[in-house]
């Protein structure tokens, strides 16, 4: 919310994706997409993460929304091309808490 208020977004939805079965990581699933009537192709939409690791979760929130902007706090290189903006690159094997 902090985002939405400083770029003056009135609209904000979530799009969830699953991608870990408790602790074990499987093929990601949406199971909660915003209004298709709203969001369109993603056109005007802004995508926030905290984190693109692999970027198979992302991979599923494009076929989605194909023309929308992702950002992340932290990109990961095997993620990184599936993100337009992001704040700090870290390695592959960093775990983020």
């Amino acid at each position: 919310m902090i985002v939405a208020r400083e770029l003056d977004i009135r609209v904000v939805d979530t799009i969830s994706v699953k991608s870990y079965d408790h602790q074990t990581q499987s093929e990601p699933v949406v199971i909660k997409s915003p209004d298709a009537d709203v969001v369109g192709d993603g056109a005007g939409v802004l995508i926030v993460d905290d984190l693109v690791d692999t970027g198979r979760t992302l991979e599923v929130v494009r076929a989605h929304l194909p023309r929308a902007h992702v950002a992340t706090v932290y990109a990961k290189p095997l993620g990184r091309a599936q993100v337009h903006t992001f704040v700090t690159e870290v390695s592959q094997d960093t775990w983020i808490f």
